[in-house]
């Protein structure tokens, strides 16, 4: 299988490097930047891909450089300002709207339009993953690489010793939380505390009726009947039956690091975290690890996509051979072939639909079927939160949040609470609109 896959990079970086047509004595080089938030070897695999680029074309040399989390790669790019900016990056793909407001990316259409075939090529991704690549005209500004969706994990050991079947809904997965839990186990952890709780929060607004965000960058529903239901719903996991609440979880919810430490150490029977996370707790539990829908509203399943895309940055300097070869790399790196090995690598979401009709994707789900509930998922995802000015409001929804669900703001003015943070987030869009 290897020797397989292997082989197939070998042919595909080949390739690309005729294709290009890029010679040596062009010494072109491009630095990337990529981030991750998931466990496991990511960064030797990254390198490992890059190596492999590089070897086929030797006229290009790509320079990978870790840069931490979402937040910190970001927050390198500004800080280096445009003394160049740096060529190629994997970024949020809810940071489209500020990018293109910043003027600092090419729109990865003006090279698909080039393609021998590019409707060959965009049909090749799974629709959700092209949601937040798109602007509101439908131009493609960047490439789903490392995607993920919002998952249930859960100990199937334990619903087979208790013979209880998989939640589809938010009351069957709060009647099964309340089954398993113990007093050493958490019978569900959901991981909102620690300030950053939106993401997790659009997949029951989703599930509850409403999305937070839809293609019209200038509209944010925040404040809808379908939002306050999804807080209150959150709330009510960590708080007491005696006070009113359903008592499965931590009061606030736990926080993103610590979920699936727990899950796996047997401290809780259930979780939600990103599909990213599923390669690591598959080679790590020592009991069965169950992936399911996320039963994330009372009618049925709802997820939100996250994870990365990749960009290619340009601040008015760069020569058309080094954006032809910044894209030659994203071409490689969102290949099938590519996005094969590192679903497998990594469990985030493979994005091209061929990807996983290729080794060790193939195979991979033959022998775990849980990495088919994650694509399977893709046909109940809503995108993730994208908006005109999004750092300030995601700023806002975060805080807001944040504040309702610690319990320092009671529910009782959850609502009023809302209502406030949505005329600030209106205040910002109204002049887009």
């Amino acid at each position: 299988m290897m020797r397989r896959t292997l082989l197939m990079l070998v042919v595909l970086v080949c390739v690309l490097s005729v294709a290009i047509g890029i010679s040596a004595q062009d010494d072109i080089t491009l630095d990337f930047y990529f981030p991750t938030a998931v466990d496991g070897p990511i960064v030797s695999t990254i390198e490992g891909y890059v190596a492999q680029f590089n070897e086929a074309n030797p006229g290009i040399t790509v320079v990978p450089s870790y840069t931490g989390s979402y937040t910190q790669t970001r927050d390198t790019i500004v800080a280096e300002g445009m003394e160049p900016i740096v060529d190629v990056a994997v970024m949020l793909s809810t940071d489209l709207y500020s990018f293109i407001q910043e003027e600092t990316i090419v729109p990865a259409q003006s090279f698909i339009d080039t393609m021998e075939d590019p409707t060959a090529f965009v049909d090749d991704f799974f629709p959700a993953m092209l949601l937040n690549s798109r602007d509101a005209d439908g131009t493609i500004w960047s490439i789903p690489f490392q995607r993920s969706s919002v998952a249930l994990y859960y100990n199937a050991d334990l619903f087979e010793a208790e013979g209880i079947a998989v939640p589809t809904n938010t009351e069957e997965l709060i009647a099964a939380a309340q089954v398993l839990q113990t007093e050493d186990r958490a019978g569900l952890l959901i991981p909102v505390a620690g300030g950053f709780p939106t993401w997790m929060y659009q997949a029951f607004a989703a599930g509850f009726g409403q999305p937070l965000t839809a293609e019209d960058p200038s509209v944010v529903n925040f404040n809808s009947e379908a939002s306050l239901d999804a807080v209150t719903f959150l709330t009510l996991v960590g708080t007491s039956a005696e006070d009113g609440g359903y008592g499965v979880g931590p009061a606030g919810g736990s926080a993103w690091g610590e979920t699936p430490t727990a899950f796996l150490a047997g401290q809780a029977a259930m979780i939600y975290h990103t599909s990213g996370s599923l390669s690591n707790l598959l080679n790590n539990a020592d009991f069965t690890v169950g992936v399911a829908f996320a039963p994330s509203g009372p009618e049925g399943p709802a997820t939100v996509l996250g994870g990365g895309n990749m960009y290619i940055f340009d601040d008015g300097s760069k020569t058309q051979e080094e954006l032809d070869a910044a894209w030659a790399f994203v071409e490689f790196m969102s290949s099938p072939e590519i996005q094969s090995d590192w679903g497998v690598a990594s469990g985030y979401v493979a994005a091209r639909q061929s990807a996983w009709d290729m080794e060790p994707l193939a195979s991979r789900v033959e022998e775990f079927p849980q990495y088919g509930v994650t694509r399977d998922q893709l046909d109940v995802a809503v995108m993730e939160f994208s908006s005109y000015d999004s750092i300030n409001i995601d700023g806002i929804v975060n805080s807001t949040l944040s504040g309702i669900l610690s319990g320092e703001v009671p529910l009782e003015e959850a609502q009023a609470t809302l209502d406030t943070a949505q005329a600030q987030i209106d205040g910002l869009l109204d002049a887009y609109r």
